[in-house]
């Protein structure tokens, strides 16, 4: 019986750590934007962060992309908000 190498990419632990920091902007994002904004944006973060999870093993270098979309996602909510919208703090 042989032992399959199973060892453990950096990679992962490095991308889901990242989107633990950008998950601070999100829950942040309450004073500029309204509720639902709040509350839709929070599930988007959580359905990355899924994603990302189950990335880990298979593909840890694709959870360093999760962190890069979830800060664009948030970045051009918040702008489109303010600008289309009028959220304002």
């Amino acid at each position: 019986m042989a032992i399959k190498d199973r060892s453990i990419s950096p990679w992962g632990f490095i991308g889901v750590g990242a989107m633990v920091a950008v998950l601070f902007p999100y829950g942040a994002s309450g004073l500029v934007a309204p509720p639902w904004a709040v509350a839709s944006l929070l599930v988007a973060w959580l359905a990355m962060f899924v994603v990302t999870c189950l990335w880990f093993m298979p593909h840890p270098k694709r959870t360093l992309v999760m962190p890069i979309v979830a800060a664009v996602v948030w970045y051009s909510t918040i702008t489109a908000g303010a600008v289309f919208l009028d959220w304002t703090a």
